[in-house]
């Protein structure tokens, strides 16, 4: 519930143009941020899908590049849920400071527009 309040504020702030009125550009916000949650979820759910090793920083620069290309609200969402699970990831999963660098360096990657490919693993079937 807090996202989504977070969501309608920001768009409500951050979208502030003189061609359109305030209300159609928090509305794009809103619809890019929904679909890079979706984007991020997608990417999370083939990760576990594959369940492929060493294709993790792939499926992390994936989803935030596919959120990112949605427009700010999507790359906005991208960096929430980034961030957000590798605060969690860090205190609870133990893999230590330089998994969690490696994870933000692959997510930073992807949502300024860089090819996720970059991450992918040789084998990774085609369909990922």
């Amino acid at each position: 519930m807090r996202l989504w309040v977070c969501i309608v504020l920001l768009s409500i702030v951050l979208c502030a143009s003189a061609d359109r009125p305030a209300i159609v550009r928090a509305g794009e916000f809103v619809r890019d941020a929904v679909g890079g949650a979706w984007d991020m979820f997608r990417a999370y759910r083939d990760m576990r899908e594959a369940n492929y090793i060493g294709a993790d920083k792939y499926f992390h620069a994936r989803g935030n590049y596919d959120a990112a290309r949605r427009g700010p609200g999507g790359a906005w969402a991208a960096r929430v849920i980034s961030d957000a699970r590798e605060n969690w990831q860090g205190g609870v999963s133990g893999r230590g400071a330089e998994d969690t660098r490696a994870d933000q360096e692959a997510n930073a990657w992807g949502r300024n527009g860089g090819d996720p490919n970059r991450y992918r693993p040789k084998g990774l079937p085609s369909k990922y």
